[in-house]
């Protein structure tokens, strides 16, 4: 149950960056590198920083030049979240290499790391949902309302233990397969962004 698996590790990541709680603090990853779960706790260790650059970035006092710092982060940490995404599913088509694919295999919307991507996101909004819902100074009705929407999310998180493990499961058994797109992000690109290549005249 590979959800169940990284879940935990998610929240692990997720809680040791709130004992700083700082974007600009060092990762500490607890696992062993080269390892699965060394590669899933930095993913969402990039996801915990980019989700407080979003809370940083929408400040109405924020300095421009600081907010334009912040959007460069932000960029640059959207390129950094699609490359590990694609080593993640590099992963699963290495284990997965010697499935004999079934004559009518179908291929799935997404990739098992499209999927965990998902997850990884999942635990930021349960963990911060859960903050609100417990907050002591907010209202009542706020408290009532957070909850509810954490119960949804909650919910949410059971529905896709359920959908990943069944889509590896698919994978495992030949019923399923994997094809990879890359994601090819064209803005930090200075072949491809026009911005970028016309400044290069």
């Amino acid at each position: 149950m590979f959800a169940e698996f990284a879940f935990p590790i998610f929240e692990r990541c997720i809680n040791d960056y709130h004992v700083i709680d700082d974007v600009y603090q060092p990762a500490l990853n607890p696992y062993e590198k080269g390892s699965i779960e060394y590669l899933l706790y930095a993913k969402n260790w990039v996801d915990t920083v980019q989700w407080h650059y979003e809370d940083i970035i929408r400040d109405p006092q924020i300095d421009p030049v600081t907010a334009l710092d912040l959007k460069r982060k932000i960029d640059a940490s959207n390129q950094v979240r699609t490359d590990m995404v694609e080593y993640i599913d590099s992963y699963f088509l290495q284990k997965y290499a010697g499935v004999q694919v079934k004559a009518d295999a179908k291929i799935n919307t997404e990739s098992p790391a499209w999927a965990i991507d998902r997850l990884s996101i999942l635990a930021l909004k349960i963990y911060h949902m859960s903050e609100e819902a417990n907050r002591a100074e907010a209202t009542p009705e706020h408290r009532a309302k957070c909850q509810e929407k954490l119960n949804v999310l909650l919910d949410q998180k059971n529905d896709m233990f359920v959908s990943i493990s069944q889509l590896i499961e698919d994978i495992e058994n030949g019923d399923k397969y994997m094809k990879v797109y890359k994601q090819m992000k064209m803005y930090n690109d200075e072949e491809l962004n026009p911005v970028l290549y016309q400044n290069k005249k």
